[in-house]
Parts: C-alpha cells; sequence; structure tokens
C-alpha cells in the first residue's frame, strides 16, 4: 500500500465518512426501487464535498491533486455502490485536460469543478468495447463537421450535459465536444442490470467544430483517455471488491453450522485466503498505474490494461464468492451480494473487460 500524504489521508478520511453516513447501500437500494439512476441531492453534496474538481486545476476552481487522490475518493464510493456521474465528469476532464483548447477549458471545467455540469465519454458503438472499429462518421461541412451514427452504453449518458465523441474522420479518428442540447442528437436512457445511468446516443447530422486535439489524429488522444478511464475504474473496484470481502468475512466469521463457526472450515479458510491475495495483488497494480498516470511515466498504457483486468478478474472471483458463501439468503434481493455481483459484471466490461486488457497488454509490451 502506498504512503499517503496528510492531505490525501484527510480526504479518504472524510470519504469514509461521507459515503458511511449518507450514501450507504439502503440508499442505492432505495434509489433502484424508485426507479431512478441518478440522484441530484447527493450529486450537491459530493461537488460541495470538492470530489468534482479533484483532478481540475485550480485555475478552473478546482485543486489538481491528480488521480491517485482521486481514486482514494473513487474506492471509498466503490465500497457503498455510490451511484454518482463522479468518474464519468473526470473522464469528461481528462479528455480536456489532455486535448482541450484554452476556450474549450474556460467553457468547461469550471462547471465540471462546481458540479453545474456533468460531462462523459460516448466511445462504444456495439456490445463489446472496440474504440479501434469507430463507426460514427464526421464529414466536413465548411467550418463544420455533421455527425452520423450511434453510441451505446454511454455511461451517465442519460444526465451529461457534454460528450466526448470519437468519430472517424477521412483520414482517421477525431474527437468532438458534443452538447447534450445540440440539434439532431437524441438519447434514451438504458436500463442496466446494476441500475446505474446509462444511455444510447443517435446522431442525425450533427453539426460541431468543436474539436479537441487535431483533427484525424485522435486515436492516440482517446487511447490516453480510455487509459485513465480505466485505471480510475478499476480504482472503484478494487473498493467495491474489498467490500464484498469484508462482508463475507463478517459472515464466516458470525454463521453458524455443525456447532461452530463456517469460518473455521479449512476449505473456506483457503478460499478467503485466495480473496485477500488477489485484493493485495490488484492493489499494487492500480496504485501502480495510478502513479504512472500522476508521473506521466512511458509505460502508463501497460499498467492500465493491467490494472484494469486484475481488478476485473478480482470483482469477478469474490463477487461469485460473495454469494455463494452466503449460501441461500446470497440468492436473495434481500441481501446486499446480488447488487455487488451485478454491479461487477457491468464494472468488468466498462472501458473494455479483462480478456481486452490483456491482449491490450501483450501487444503493447511486445508479444
Amino acid at each position: 500500500m502506498a504512503i499517503l500524504t496528510e492531505e490525501q489521508i484527510l480526504l479518504r478520511d472524510a470519504a469514509k465518512s461521507f459515503v458511511a453516513e449518507k450514501a450507504p447501500v439502503a440508499r442505492f437500494r432505495k434509489l433502484r426501487d424508485a426507479g431512478k439512476t441518478h440522484d441530484p441531492a447527493l450529486w450537491r453534496d459530493m461537488c460541495e464535498m470538492g470530489w468534482s474538481g479533484i483532478l481540475i486545476p485550480e485555475e478552473f476552481g478546482g485543486s489538481g491533486l491528480g488521480y491517485f487522490t482521486l481514486a482514494l475518493v473513487l474506492e471509498e464510493t466503490g465500497r457503498t455502490l455510490l451511484p454518482s456521474p463522479l468518474l464519468s465528469s473526470a473522464i469528461a476532464a481528462t479528455a480536456l485536460l489532455l486535448g482541450g483548447d484554452e476556450a474549450q477549458k474556460s467553457e468547461w471545467l469550471a462547471k465540471f469543478a462546481s458540479g453545474e455540469a456533468i460531462g462523459t465519454l460516448a466511445a462504444d458503438e456495439a456490445a463489446h468495447h472496440a474504440p479501434e472499429r469507430i463507426a460514427l462518421f464526421a464529414a466536413r461541412d465548411g467550418a463544420d463537421f455533421k455527425l452520423n451514427g450511434k453510441k451505446v452504453f454511454v455511461a451517465d449518458g442519460g444526465i451529461a450535459d457534454v460528450f466526448v465523441v470519437p468519430a472517424r474522420t477521412a483520414k482517421g479518428i477525431t474527437l468532438f465536444l458534443v452538447p447534450a442540447g445540440a440539434a439532431g442528437l437524441t438519447r434514451r436512457e438504458v436500463h442496466s442490470v446494476d441500475s446505474r445511468n446509462f444511455a444510447t446516443l443517435e446522431f442525425k447530422d450533427v453539426r460541431t467544430s468543436e474539436i479537441l486535439g487535431a483533427p484525424d489524429q485522435g486515436a492516440s488522444l482517446l487511447d490516453s483517455i480510455l487509459d485513465r478511464a480505466r485505471a480510475a475504474l478499476a480504482a472503484e473496484i478494487l473498493g467495491a471488491a474489498s467490500q464484498s470481502f469484508d462482508v463475507t468475512l463478517d459472515y464466516l466469521k458470525t454463521r453458524t453450522q455443525f456447532g461452530q463457526a463456517i469460518g473455521t472450515f479449512q476449505a473456506l479458510q483457503h478460499r478467503a485466503a485466495k480473496m485477500f491475495t488477489e485484493i493485495e495483488l490488484a492493489r499494487s497494480c492500480v496504485e501502480a498505474a495510478l502513479n504512472a498516470i500522476d508521473k506521466n511515466a512511458n509505460d502508463i498504457a501497460q499498467l492500465c490494461a493491467l490494472a484494469k483486468a486484475r481488478a476485473g478478474d478480482l470483482w469477478h472471483l469474490v463477487s461469485n464468492e460473495m454469494v455463494q458463501m452466503h449460501g441461500g439468503i446470497g440468492m436473495t434481493d434481500a441481501h446486499d451480494a446480488g447488487l455487488y455481483l451485478k454491479r461487477a459484471r457491468v464494472a468488468e466490461a466498462l472501458y473494455g473487460n479483462s480478456a481486452f486488457q490483456r491482449d491490450r497488454y501483450a501487444r503493447l509490451m511486445g508479444y
């Protein structure tokens, strides 16, 4: 485990207290039962805590504390499955920080920092994550471009105010900023198994002149944005998997069978030990990726792919074990195990599943 600064410790502890008091799993369950996917009051409280501005430089109203610090908060929000656009807006802010010009940063970053606006990345177009196969086309029309096509499974797409949209142009990939109210853009909220906010976007002659980076040269920029998204999501997964393990371990200590706690059975001890070691291994990978991002190291892509792969495999294991070790009650909606398992399956696929990440890691390493 990395050594934290005093500021990071204070922020992590504040996040831990916040989610325990204001955003326990019970609040997420209540939101789900009401058929809602977003809690505006909770989001306002998070913004007032300064979380929405962690990545954003001070000149734009943020704190500029970096990805490792953001991950400390995401790990705590992951523990209680807190539904918020924190990760999505951080990814949109990342896109602006890496590819935006001064006018674009001035227009949006302060709004992201305050929570006045929510941004998100709209990258995927099919059931499987495949950023190299983007088909949404942007044709030049005078000083503007006209976008036609579809994006699917857009995280927080139903509540976002602006989208970062990669599109295929004449000679490559170009990234665009598209406001949610743009003419010709329609969005349809999608019910996901984990009861979080996703949407499908359809573009019909959507005009925009807002380009991130250089035209036709956005593939590497998109990769950089996605790498940071994967590392941040891996931190959230790490928190959720750790909480799943903690809940399961408590159950092993208190559930009795044949006159003794089931945690005394050697077979279950071995399975618990396996989960513990996998959590520690994943934590090392996630922290390495986040530190590489903050230091702008030359192995960011490899470490982010590794972190997402390890985190996805970890939560798949732990969410399954959580259900199985709780026995019959783990199969019911009355217990939280099912909520964690459903969120695990969606998070595993988001921005590329473990198979995608292992393939990316192998290619980057020259295999």
